[in-house]
């Protein structure tokens, strides 16, 4: 019995540095989270911003933006539109506008520290909006989803994206996107992940 007690602690402790480094980054810990998360969600970035279908003028919309590599490789895509942002960490809305200081400046970009389930955002105010890796750590998955269905203009996009490792499964995804809201919801195998789609009626 001894131990187990132990080893509920050991695994909980493992837990708690786990979220601190890359679920929700803080300290330390979260720091370091957003220096791996720059170099390993590289792909996949690349693939959901390809699934995006994004235009020069669409207004886009990331959730859990992390060390803001996805916000720096839209800004090559979004010439004459925007894109905006929202994590609930402050280490990660540090090093996300560090890394994209001059499209903040230039208005391109806006960084907010904000969580999915409220969005400080108009209704209908995106073309576009994705998530990686992140999903699997919101407090409320489904009203998170309903929140960025709300931002989305009539006939916008949401991509959700994940790597193998990030501990989302498939199964469900299609369900809890129709839950919100969304249409035409299916999942698509991407290089190293794999990507969930689906439209605002």
């Amino acid at each position: 019995m001894m131990t187990d007690k132990k080893e509920t602690r050991t695994v909980s402790f493992v837990e708690g540095i786990l979220m601190r480094t890359f679920g929700r980054p803080t300290g330390v810990f979260g720091r370091l989270g957003g220096m791996i998360m720059a170099r390993v969600n590289q792909r996949i970035a690349q693939r959901t911003i390809e699934l995006l279908d994004i235009q020069p003028n669409d207004s886009v919309l990331e959730i859990g933006f992390g060390p803001g590599v996805a916000i720096q490789r839209l800004t090559a895509f979004v010439s004459s539109g925007w894109i905006a942002g929202i994590d609930p960490s402050q280490e990660m809305l540090e090093q996300a506008r560090a890394r994209n200081a001059g499209a903040i400046a230039a208005g391109k970009v806006t960084l907010l520290r904000s969580s999915v389930e409220s969005l400080p955002f108009k209704n209908a105010t995106f073309d576009k909006a994705f998530a990686i890796n992140s999903m699997q750590v919101w407090s409320d998955a489904l009203a998170g989803l309903r929140e960025v269905w709300r931002t989305l203009k009539p006939g916008g996009r949401m991509v959700l994206g994940f790597t193998r490792r990030s501990g989302q499964p498939k199964e469900g995804l299609t369900e809890m996107l129709t839950a919100a809201g969304f249409a035409d919801a299916r999942v698509v195998d991407v290089e190293g992940g794999f990507c969930a789609l689906a439209f605002k009626p």
